[in-house]
């Protein structure tokens, strides 16, 4: 009996721990859930705080209303606020100011300094005044895409007016939607710009990857913009912009649908605060008028005119982005699955066919690929604001500067083996590397076949809009109105949860007092528990099930896509025939543009020989740079030091000539370069002197090797002095 008593013991011992961990973890499974809840009630009484506010927005510094948008004799919801700088934030005067523009997508403002680690903040650490453009919740009636161009260019205006003293006109930052209206003023108002960065910014619609872009496929699927118009229309003359929300977490079922709350549930002890604060800014959903919503879709994501100079204004303004002035900054990754890389720089391609092109437009491009940040965190990610973001901002004016053509903006991490540390701001070295319009095409890979797809969608949801205007719109417009509206937008899959866990709802007041109990005596289980486990299990189960069914859901839309509108019968019932070419308008070169590339190169070539020191010092330099992929920061704060020494030059001077001593030595370099001895001052201590500032801004990034150092000795020889000389450029 005693042996019988023993054997059994430990099987006593094994079912009561099971007991125990069971037990413990049904505990915790059901507190869990009720602070679940209770957060879920306090998001919704959040939302609805949020939307009480007069201007909601969810910005992380104080602001200032500058500019009220509502006030113009067109009255638009948006507005121009200053930024305070924070406690210990110098602001430097001199500086240019930055203008963070952000998206009217669906959703508030504020995500461009969401956080202290944000587009603003980096900004504003770099001694740069901060503006930003936000808006409210409702569009003034009859307000048009237009109209808000219009006041964001007196928003401009006023920032110009307000820094008199800055070198450089603004740096104005638009964001996902924000980037294709600021391109959009740039191209018509060019003058009031300094550099532009757009990021994750949608610029070519109809570009992308098969296999990996679906999202583009939405408007052929849905048989074009009819359901806009019939949505502006339900919505009373306002289109909700929870419908956008909507789309968005369409994309990521898992996310959707598991992820975020399977997340928030099974830590909220301690995700309970960053979900609630990003869900201020992600549920502050917006309206736009029915007519606004309709023009973005009818000429941007169906019919993508903006990357092919087809936009013209009502008062017959066409709008090229070729006519943009400034350096254009395209940040982009590959991981966003809103905005790719193809839809970020496919423009640049639809508007040039060659390099000269885009060099004889005076155009600047610089682009920056992440390998794999999604769309929301380019604006978001405290790690983008202070590595991509900071770098833009710290090297703002060398972007300025830069001679026309393309770039790749490529980052590297400072180290101890570093050159000239102290010649880098922060922790990263920026690289503009010179790239062709061959790098684009290598990126975007566009195809005549599929231009044809996205021209048949177009004119199929032309037709479409035609009939529902004709047959449909009348009926619908007497049927709607306010109410229905409201109820429709109430009844929205991405607004109804916050009514249903909101304090309207009488059930969710008792989960306050039951959430006030369980957080006075919350037991959390154990990690190791086998329960937690399983439940880790299960979760990684439910992600891999509903990836695979958005998987099979993308590639059945592809495929039903690409079926529908590769076929030859429709194409021509559409009005397109079968031909190599492509289908949609191009851009070309037009006379009056050929007739102003060929005054100016007539003019720069009788310049050759003009100019003194500084131009031969700045064209010596050009030309040893020329001889090497890429300009480094390093070099540019090396110059900017001994630029600091002579006499003050602004910037847009500085900046003018860089421009035109590059476009000399691409029109003759020979004849550049022969013209250097006569423009130097006869005085051998002065070029000896000048010889060595080059050297040292040369040799900022390291000592010149190859190409770099036969250029430089061969400057030594045309400023008439053999002996080398080597500088510390640290000691500038």
């Amino acid at each position: 009996m005693a042996e019988t008593s023993q054997s059994l013991f430990p099987q006593h011992a094994l079912s009561a721990a099971l007991t125990r961990q069971t037990f413990d973890y049904w505990v915790d499974f059901w507190q869990r859930t009720i602070l679940f809840w209770d957060v879920l009630r306090q998001r919704s009484n959040q939302y609805y705080q949020h939307k009480k506010m007069p201007v909601p927005h969810v910005l992380n510094f104080e602001a200032k209303l500058v500019f009220d948008g509502r006030t113009f004799e067109r009255p638009v919801n948006y507005g121009l606020a200053w930024i305070k700088p924070p406690n210990g934030v110098v602001i430097d005067p001199k500086k240019r100011p930055f203008v963070v523009v952000d998206p009217r997508a669906g959703h508030g403002p504020g995500i461009g300094g969401f956080k202290t680690d944000s587009e603003i903040g980096v900004a504003m650490n770099a001694g740069h005044p901060c503006y930003f453009i936000g808006f409210t919740p409702d569009p003034m009636p009859g307000q048009t895409i237009e109209d808000i161009i219009r006041a964001e260019a007196v928003f401009l205006e006023k920032v110009v007016e307000l820094h008199p003293n800055a070198e450089g006109k603004p740096c104005v930052i638009g964001n996902c939607q924000a980037g294709w209206a600021v391109m959009m003023l740039a191209a018509t108002r060019p003058e009031l710009f300094g550099p532009i960065i757009v990021a994750g910014a949608p610029l070519s619609y109809w570009a992308g990857m098969e296999g990996q872009n679906p999202m583009r496929y939405n408007g052929g699927m849905l048989g074009g913009s009819w359901l806009t118009a019939l949505a502006g229309d339900l919505g009373n003359g306002k289109f909700d912009g929870a419908y956008l929300a909507g789309n968005f977490e369409n994309l990521n079922p898992a996310n959707t649908f598991w992820i975020k709350n399977y997340n928030l549930w099974a830590r909220v002890d301690s995700e309970a605060k960053r979900f609630l604060e990003f869900e201020t800014w992600w549920g502050g959903h917006v309206n736009l008028t029915a007519e606004e919503m309709q023009w973005i879709v009818d000429q941007l994501f169906i019919g993508n005119r903006l990357a092919t100079a087809e936009i013209i204004t009502d008062d017959r303004i066409r709008i090229d982005l070729r006519n943009i002035r400034s350096p254009i900054v395209c940040f982009c990754s590959k991981g966003d699955n809103i905005t790719p890389p193809q839809q970020a720089l496919g423009w640049i391609v639809d508007l040039y066919e060659k390099d000269d092109d885009l060099r004889a437009c005076g155009q600047t491009i610089v682009y920056a690929i992440h390998e794999s940040i999604g769309h929301l965190g380019i604006f978001v990610s405290g790690g983008i604001a202070r590595k991509e973001h900071e770098e833009f901002a710290s090297n703002i004016d060398l972007i300025d500067v830069l001679p026309p053509g393309l770039y790749e903006a490529i980052i590297i991490p400072k180290t101890a083996d570093t050159v000239h540390p102290d010649l880098v701001h922060g922790e990263w070295i920026t690289r503009f590397e010179p790239r062709t319009l061959d790098d684009i095409r290598a990126i975007v890979q566009p195809q005549i076949k599929n231009e044809r797809r996205f021209a048949a969608v177009r004119r199929v949801s032309e037709i479409n809009l035609g009939l529902y205007r004709t047959l449909l719109q009348p009926f619908v417009q007497t049927v709607a109105n306010e109410q229905t509206a409201i109820w429709l937008h109430k009844l929205n899959p991405a607004e109804l949860p916050y009514e249903l866990f909101s304090d309207s709802n009488p059930f969710m007041r008792q989960i306050t007092q039951f959430a006030k109990h369980v957080r006075e005596h919350r037991r959390i289980v154990s990690p190791d528990n086998p329960l937690s486990q399983l439940q880790t299990v299960i979760s990684n189960g439910v992600i891999a099930n509903l990836n695979m069914w958005r998987a099979l859901r993308d590639q059945s839309l592809e495929q039903i896509f690409l079926k529908t509108y590769d076929a030859e019968l429709l194409q021509a019932l559409v009005g397109l025939w079968a031909s190599d070419k492509s289908p949609r308008w191009r851009p070309g070169v037009e006379p009056e543009r050929i007739e102003f590339i060929r005054a100016r190169i007539a003019e720069l070539k009788t310049r050759l020989a003009k100019g003194g020191l500084p131009e031969a010092a700045i064209r010596s330099l050009i030309y040893v740079d020329m001889a090497e992929a890429g300009v480094d920061e390093r070099n540019f704060e090396a110059l900017r030091r001994i630029r600091a020494k002579h006499v003050d030059v602004a910037l847009e001077e500085f900046k003018c000539l860089i421009r035109e001593q590059f476009f000399t030595l691409l029109l003759d370099r020979d004849a550049a370069l022969a013209a250097i001895p006569a423009m130097l001052p006869a005085d051998a201590d002065t070029r000896t002197k000048t010889l060595a500032e080059i050297r040292e801004i040369v040799s900022a990034a390291g000592e010149p090797v190859g190409e770099r150092a036969t250029r430089l000795a061969q400057m030594e020889k045309l400023f008439g002095i053999l002996a080398k000389l080597k500088v510390d450029p640290g000691k500038a």
